[in-house]
């Protein structure tokens, strides 16, 4: 039994009051909130272990190194890593992202070679492929967005070509919700000799993924989306890719001797770490994966469409307001944009904040899917391990406060 009501006393700032009512946090596509088992880790490796890492010999130093490394180890086997070398450690998914396009890209593409996208695209997947555009002079395709908020298929097949190098796309649309069939999508780009790149920002927090099983040449993730701290993320790498890329960035640690007109590389996968990295919050993040491996992501994927299927009955009940993206729970999971007739979704949400409801508005670093849609912005409500159907009522009671407040 998937008991949320437990879950929810392992989150300290869900006692917070807001504006003297209780917190609704439905803003997880953003960020999630963390558990006291993740705080204390993060609070014990400063109180305890505080150290660098690699470089020192004495006892501290050898805790922090094996912490680091052991954090690198679970999440290998979070997402069936080969071996823990195909994890490197970088800030974000938007740094995993940056780091193949500019190390990979940069040595292996050329000239009018082709790299595809689809339209659903966080700007993280979008912005760096345009610097090699400029640099290089590579061409950008895209993969449609359909009325229903998928992936055309048919189109991404006839985009593919022998120029075709790269194809890069999200697993879970951050703003429709849609779940995109990467294995098929990656399984049609490896047969026209290209390469298969994940960005798992929204997938990996609330579904279980085996790179193995997908097949994926790389892959992009953010700790702070799934329960870890900010500011640390990775990209794993099939092995053999990443050994054939230089460095991203130089410094200490990445390099195995150094001398003053040259140096020689630092293996896997120390070669894409340069300086000291953020130990204690990659530590942190090895506390985030145990608890939702102790949760079952399977679990955690069942409770977000149990809850995604009853925000959608009820909100495509309301005259008022237009869901973006498929509409049912089907093909898609508990992240749903909206907009409400004749209400600009920033006041939606300022109104919503003095219910004590926390979610976006915006673009969500997805303006050019927003522009398609032809829309200045979107409601964004996103769920989570601890969001139940009572939040999913206060966000419709907020709602229809909003249509009252406006008279719509």
């Amino acid at each position: 039994m998937f008991d949320t009501i437990k879950i929810q006393k392992d989150f300290p700032i869900l006692k917070r009051k807001i504006h003297g009512l209780r917190l609704v946090y439905l803003d997880n596509a953003a960020t999630t909130q963390k558990p006291k088992q993740v705080i204390k880790a993060l609070v014990d490796f400063y109180s305890k272990h505080n150290a660098n890492i690699h470089r020192g010999i004495h006892t501290l130093a050898e805790e922090a190194t094996k912490m680091h490394e052991e954090a690198r180890g679970k999440i290998a086997g979070f997402i069936h890593a080969a071996t823990p070398r195909e994890i490197i450690f970088v800030r974000n998914c938007t740094e995993a992202i940056n780091l193949v396009v500019y190390s990979w890209g940069r040595k292996f593409l050329q000239r009018h070679d082709e790299v595809i996208l689809s339209e659903s695209e966080h700007h993280s997947n979008l912005v760096p492929w345009q610097f090699l555009v400029a640099e290089l002079g590579i061409k950008l395709k895209f993969i449609p967005v359909t009325n229903e908020g998928l992936l055309d298929l048919k189109v991404y097949g006839k985009l593919l070509t022998q120029r075709t190098k790269m194809v890069s796309v999200v697993h879970i649309s951050n703003v429709l919700g849609t779940v995109n069939p990467v294995e098929k999508i990656g399984e049609m780009a490896h047969k026209a000799g290209a390469l298969f790149m994940i960005d798992a920002a929204q997938s990996l927090p609330r579904m279980p993924i085996d790179v193995q099983k997908i097949n994926c040449d790389f892959l992009a993730a953010s700790g702070h989306k799934m329960l870890g701290p900010t500011g640390i993320g990775f990209l794993y790498g099939k092995e053999k890719l990443l050994e054939a890329m230089p460095p991203f960035l130089g410094g200490g640690d990445m390099i195995r001797e150094v001398y003053l007109d040259h140096s020689l590389w630092n293996g896997l996968p120390y070669k894409f770490e340069a300086g000291t990295p953020n130990i204690a919050d990659a530590v942190a993040f090895g506390a985030a994966i145990d608890y939702l491996e102790n949760l079952g992501l399977s679990n955690i994927f069942l409770h977000e469409k149990k809850l995604t299927e009853y925000a959608l009955k009820k909100l495509l009940a309301m005259p008022e307001v237009t869901v973006y993206g498929p509409k049912t729970a089907e093909k898609r999971t508990g992240v749903i944009s909206f907009s409400i007739r004749d209400i600009h979704p920033h006041d939606v949400a300022q109104i919503l904040d003095r219910e004590g409801i926390a979610i976006r508005s915006g673009f969500h670093c997805a303006m050019p899917l927003h522009q398609k849609l032809k829309l200045p912005a979107t409601c964004r409500a996103s769920f989570y391990i601890y969001n139940t159907e009572e939040d999913v009522d206060q966000l419709i009671e907020g709602i229809k406060k909003a249509i009252k407040t406006f008279k719509i």
